[in-house]
């Protein structure tokens, strides 16, 4: 009876740890402030953009971030990038080596290592890592995953930024019937292979995103 109350506190105690640190990581995020060089290269980047828009850009940067701790809290694999302005924001980030280094071990606990954004298979089949992404980010924006009102914020933005080449998302499959435009409300309920790499791979392919620990 005493080792089964022990492990039970022991239990209790692990769990609480693990929240705590949760969200630990996830305020840092929130609070982050981010370089002026990021901004500069959203700029040369996408000069049509107003500094709101790239604001935007920033903030659902850390949307997928956040994404991205709650993938490794609840142990759901790696997850991909299905935006390619947040990917340009991501990747101008990376070059300040040490401070996303530091970002990093605050914010994951390891080097979150990048790679180019992907997208589904095809307009209405999803990769692994792009469905786990849009389950997080229809949780993160209280969106039903299987049948969406809406799209989350990471899978509209490059539509409404007019992004060059973006990844093109809409509810209503009658629109996603050509190569440069995907289904969202297949995502939630299809099925489809790949992944995305960090320091580990869990799935067979490639895309880009997030995912693995020191």
């Amino acid at each position: 009876m005493t080792i089964v109350l022990i492990a039970i506190i022991v239990l209790v105690f692990y769990i609480g740890l693990r929240r705590q640190r949760l969200r630990h990581r996830q305020d840092f995020i929130l609070s982050y402030v981010f370089d002026p060089s990021i901004d500069r290269q959203l700029q040369h980047t996408y000069p049509h953009l107003s500094p709101q828009q790239r604001q935007q850009v920033l903030a659902t940067l850390k949307d997928y971030f956040l994404f991205c701790v709650m993938a490794e809290y609840k142990g759901l694999g790696m997850l991909s990038m299905p935006s390619q302005a947040v990917d340009e924001a991501w990747h101008a980030f990376i070059l300040s080596t040490k401070a996303y280094d530091r970002f990093c071990r605050r914010a994951f606990g390891y080097f979150l290592h990048h790679h180019p954004a992907e997208t589904m298979l095809s307009p209405t089949q999803a990769t692994k890592g792009i469905k786990r992404t849009w389950n997080l980010a229809c949780q993160h924006e209280v969106i039903n995953p299987d049948t969406p009102n809406r799209l989350p914020r990471i899978f509209a933005l490059d539509a409404q930024l007019a992004i060059a080449n973006g990844f093109i998302y809409h509810l209503d499959c009658m629109k996603a019937n050509h190569q440069e435009s995907y289904c969202g409300s297949h995502i939630g309920s299809g099925c489809g292979g790949g992944s995305c790499s960090g320091d580990s791979s869990a799935d067979s392919g490639c895309s880009g995103g997030c995912g693995g620990g020191d």
